[in-house]
């Protein structure tokens, strides 16, 4: 059955395929003249730039294509494709655009000015009549030097050469025609500005779908031009049926197919035993799904290029938020990528970065993710960021305000591409970090006419750290002309800083312009080995296992395992354990005891692998932790430990003194599979504590992790699946030899 199953999606990719390609713009069997769609009556055509125009006719036809006092001709190829390259023209209009050969086509209403791509997704998508404001808005965007192109969504297996969309003057109709509410209203009120300020018609090609991620936009020359992203361009090699990579692996398949189908009918003769038929290997499927790599950029943007174009605006991220500063190679291979397939040089490329919002889990997550855009606007040519954390709405991932993120990205162009005076685009940025006694200075560059505070606020958001110990710490944060200055009780040597750094951050640092700075972080974050400052004890132990739990899984990876190495024997086991809150503070947790087994290969987690399964009573106990309620000593009684691959449940069979047997805590009990849920949890069960608990490591970031008792329901943290919401998480696991 799961060969059927297999072969069936198969099959449908494969029709999926040819219904794409009839959709594609490919020659008709009456071939007259035609032109894709992104050609239209009321069009704009990119202003000082070579005009790329193109088609299809008639096998070997020739074709005449003419605007204003401009021609040019072409002859058609055997499959009725012809491209000719019109002379670059100065703003104006409205002009006519004739195409001439067995047939003709004629456009009126075509203006010369500039013409920007608009994509993205949900917040990009999001049009106008929902945005803020958005009834009254409509009612006045009577502005026939706007032109709008809507795409219409369409992910597809392979490139396309038309799309379905419709050039519209702007109007209080068109506006609020079609997609989510209407036009991309980010896109909007950015061309309404630059129409405004730079008096030539603007047209805006609106191209997004929300809930995407950046791979479906990006190109093959996208990824192929991104080292990082290396193993990602072999796939979309593997996926792309015109490659020689596709037809060799598929080759292989049909090799093995035909062998096996050869076989089976032999079998079928001598009522033998088939085995399964080779299954078609999902790397070679094309894109199948809108989040597949290429599948956007096939259906909605390749059909536009090579359109002349100004440059592109882009507001997405939300769908990528976890990857960190992975995602600065992304923007690499998605500018990069635009860049390659329309031949005209390093565009200008602005982007929206995303607002604050509770997505819940770590709050540094979404930080992390405004560093890799930040990133990507320093290291990419001619690109820019428009920050927009003073306009978010925590309890909406779409914020209303839109008029505010087109304003920015508008300022971003008409500084950086259009080269005007006195417009400021950007809020402070990073420049350089000092020093001065017990305080920080972070120098800013872009503060305009000054640092400011908006609304008249109290700075926040701003958090230092000290050299000796502790995590980050509010600071108070004066302004000093171009500098903020930083302290905080109790950080006498502060060495690090950052800012805004919390998806819940909707800080008020900005410059006179009223444009904000974004979330960054400077100096060296102090490394501090816990369990020399803390543990007098450990340096009699030796490290026998060292796990970073953020690589948590299936298979136990230690980044240390000295178990084979360290002569036996040894009389006494340790754990210590380090979990880094959100706030920066590092909780930890030390316990050692008397051996509970002499197999060194028995004592880290206990894998179904390692034979590990103990439920037993463990003597004198040392503990030392910074976790409030964990009761400390040295010899303490009471201890036990419950380590084991299993599932278990909550009943007290084997009678700890002082565990219920209704919830899980420190005397519950192992059952079947062998090979399940999974325990490794050291107790002082006189003090109805939980010292720590890792279970269910198979679930990686899901994973249940805790020192001391959890708050609210099972003390030993079963069921927590919180391991993902600490900053950073280790175990290491030591013995003392005799």
């Amino acid at each position: 059955m799961k060969n059927m199953r297999i072969s069936k999606a198969f099959r449908t990719v494969c029709l999926a395929t040819a219904i794409f390609c009839g959709r594609a713009g490919l020659p008709s069997a009456r071939a007259e003249v035609r032109l894709p769609k992104v050609f239209a009556s009321h069009m704009v055509l990119q202003q000082e730039m070579p005009l790329v125009i193109w088609g299809w006719a008639q096998p070997n036809e020739m074709v005449t294509v003419t605007l204003a006092s401009a021609t040019a001709q072409a002859q058609a190829n055997e499959r009725g494709e012809w491209k000719v390259v019109l002379p670059a023209m100065k703003a104006g209009g409205p002009l006519t655009l004739k195409v001439t050969g067995s047939s003709s086509v004629e456009l009126d209403d075509v203006m010369i000015g500039e013409v920007w791509l608009c994509s993205g997704q949900s917040n990009m998508e999001m049009g106008i009549g929902v945005a803020r404001d958005g009834e009254k808005e409509i009612a006045e965007a009577n502005h026939p030097g706007l032109r709008l192109l809507m795409v219409t969504r369409s992910w597809t297996p392979v490139p396309q050469t038309n799309i379905d969309g419709e050039w519209k003057v702007c109007s209080p109709q068109t506006v609020a025609q079609g997609g989510w509410g209407g036009f991309s209203a980010a896109a909007y009120y950015f061309g309404r500005e630059l129409h405004q300020k730079l008096g030539v018609t603007i047209g805006l090609i609106d191209s997004s779908w929300g809930g995407t991620r950046i791979e479906p936009w990006t190109p093959p020359e996208g990824f192929a031009a991104t080292p990082a992203l290396r193993e990602e361009y072999e796939l979309v090699q593997l996926a792309d049926p015109s490659t020689p990579q596709h037809q060799q692996r598929l080759q292989q398949i049909l090799d093995k197919t035909e062998g096996w189908v050869a076989y089976a009918r032999r079998a079928l003769d001598e009522r033998a035993v088939v085995p399964p038929m080779p299954v078609f290997p999902n790397e070679l499927l094309a894109p199948h799904d809108v989040q597949n790599a290429t599948a956007l950029y096939n259906g909605m943007i390749h059909p536009l290029c090579p359109f002349a174009l100004r440059g592109a605006i882009w507001y997405q991220g939300e769908s990528n938020l976890e990857e960190g500063m992975r995602y600065t190679e992304r923007m690499k291979a998605l500018i990069g990528g635009w860049r390659a397939v329309w031949h005209e040089g390093d565009f200008p490329f602005y982007f929206v970065q995303i607002a604050p919002y509770n997505y819940g889990g770590k709050p540094e997550t979404e930080a992390e993710f405004w560093e890799a855009q930040a990133a990507a606007a320093q290291s990419i040519a001619n690109t820019g960021m428009a920050v927009i954390n003073d306009i978010g709405d925590l309890k909406d991932i779409h914020p209303k305000d839109k008029q505010d993120v087109g304003h920015r990205l508008a300022l971003l162009a008409l500084a950086k591409t259009y080269s005007q005076e006195n417009v400021e685009c950007s809020g402070p940025t990073f420049k350089s970090l000092g020093i001065e006694g017990g305080k920080l200075r972070v120098n800013f560059d872009h503060a305009g006419g000054g640092l400011a505070s908006r609304a008249g606020q109290p700075l926040d958001w701003f958090e230092v750290i000290d050299a000796e110990e502790g995590g980050f710490v509010k600071a108070d944060a004066q302004i000093d002309g171009a500098s903020v200055l930083l302290s905080a009780q109790g950080v006498p040597h502060p060495v690090a800083m950052r800012y805004a750094w919390s998806m819940l951050a909707e800080p008020h640092l900005m410059n006179s312009e009223g444009l904000p700075a974004g979330a960054f972080r400077a100096g060296t974050v102090p490394k501090r080995d816990l369990l020399a400052l803390k543990v007098p004890e450990a340096k009699n132990y030796q490290l026998v296992y060292d796990l970073d739990l953020g690589k948590l899984g299936q298979k136990i990876q230690y980044d240390a395992d000295n178990h084979k190495n360290i002569p036996a024997p040894f009389d006494r086991i340790a754990y210590f354990l380090e979990l880094q809150q959100p706030d920066g503070n590092t909780q930890y947790l030390y316990v050692s005891m008397d051996a509970f087994t002499g197999d060194l290969g028995k004592i880290g987690v206990p894998t179904l692998e390692s034979g590990a399964h103990f439920q037993q009573n463990v003597a004198n106990l040392d503990v030392y932790s910074n976790v409030k309620g964990i009761v400390n000593g040295a010899g303490l009684a009471g201890g036990n430990i419950e380590f084991w691959p299993n599932n278990y449940g909550p009943n007290n069979s084997a009678n700890v003194p002082n565990a219920s047997g209704e919830v899980y805590d420190f005397g519950d009990e192992p059952t079947e599979p062998a090979d399940g849920y999974g325990s490794m949890q050291v107790h002082d069960h006189d003090a109805k504590q939980t010292l720590f608990a890792l279970n269910h490591w198979s679930e990686g970031s899901r994973a249940d992790l805790g020192i001391g008792n959890q708050a609210a329901n099972n003390p030993d943290w079963t069921f927590a699946g919180n391991a993902g919401t600490y900053q950073a998480r280790r175990l290491r696991v030591l013995v003392r030899s005799k």
